[in-house]
């Protein structure tokens, strides 16, 4: 045994056979889930060093785990939960009252704006970790899909494996209709328009993830509707029929019409402007998800209201 730590707990080899509820899983997914206090960067280096092994052979993080599956895991020491995760006290207090709909398989919850919805590059906890240190006795909660860390609004989180298969084909086969709410910058003369314009991922200077409009990219489409227009600003409804990452965001940009507050694609001097006026975070909120429920085929719609903040903001708009 080696002299780590006195807060962390010995563990013996496990031979772990996959079942239904596991099939078709991410190798790396499923240890971090079941390896609660690891470091990811340690799940990653024990998978590529061979110490994991599935049906006795080496594979790859991202192997596809299937039932029947023979899963070993060497010994290795847990950090006990209450050092797992460090959660802010902001957060855990925003989700206790966020919950937009619950079943047996899913949850939808209101997201905050400001937080990432999960933890990892520099990041040390986001709404998923929030959600597992606030119901512990929970065993399985993963995020369907993702929004910025400054958006709010509706996100969907799993509570079973087969509601996660079930939402990543609905999601893939864009079998539910996403709207999101943004303000624009400036007077947006059109009433309704279809931007058709694919997006390249690619790195900027720093370091910093950036997306732009090129033909070598991927098919990305959102349909803007004008919503309420004011004097130096729009409301609008942003309906993605692709989820491209920034889409919208990129999307506004090419209208002419950057999202206020957007601080990676907007402009500075109007963000400055705006943030005069009290707006301190980006203004792109996800309103709606209508979908078929995946177990009953009912047909859904949730909505998440547009946080308190950004409402108060409006009233203090000069409308045309």
């Amino acid at each position: 045994m080696t002299n780590e730590s006195n807060n962390q707990l010995p563990t013996k080899v496990e031979l772990v056979e996959i079942t239904e509820e596991n099939h078709d899983q991410r190798l790396d997914n499923f240890l971090i889930t079941r390896l609660k206090g690891v470091p990811k960067t340690r799940i990653y280096r024990i998978i590529r060093k061979g110490e994991v092994r599935v049906n006795k052979g080496r594979v790859e993080v991202n192997y596809r785990l299937i039932t029947g599956d023979i899963v070993r895991i060497p010994p290795i020491r847990i950090a006990e939960r209450s050092e797992e995760v460090f959660v802010p006290t902001n957060l855990k207090e925003a989700l206790q009252h966020s919950i937009l709909y619950e079943d047996d398989g899913f949850l939808i919850v209101n997201k905050p704006a400001g937080f990432a919805v999960h933890g990892g590059s520099g990041v040390s906890s986001g709404i998923i970790e929030g959600l597992r240190l606030l119901r512990p006795d929970a065993h399985f909660l993963e995020l369907v899909h993702r929004l910025d860390k400054d958006t709010s609004g509706c996100l969907v989180i799993a509570k079973k494996r087969s509601a996660l298969r079930a939402f990543h084909t609905i999601f893939r086969d864009n079998k539910i209709h996403k709207t999101y709410t943004a303000l624009l910058a400036g007077q947006w003369k059109k009433k309704k328009l279809v931007i058709n314009a694919p997006l390249l991922k690619n790195v900027a200077k720093g370091g910093e993830r950036m997306v732009t409009i090129n033909a070598a990219g991927k098919e990305a489409e959102t349909v803007f509707t004008r919503l309420t227009a004011f004097e130096d600003s729009t409301l609008v409804e942003a309906a993605p029929k692709t989820g491209r990452t920034h889409q919208i965001r990129v999307h506004a940009v090419h209208l002419g019409h950057p999202i206020i507050g957007d601080e990676r694609y907007g402009r500075d001097d109007i963000n400055l402007v705006f943030k005069h006026k009290g707006y301190k975070r980006m203004f792109l909120h996800a309103t709606t998800l209508t979908f078929s429920h995946p177990t009953t085929g009912d047909s859904m719609k949730i909505t998440a209201p547009l946080p308190l903040q950004l409402e108060q903001l409006l009233t203090h708009e000069k409308p045309l």
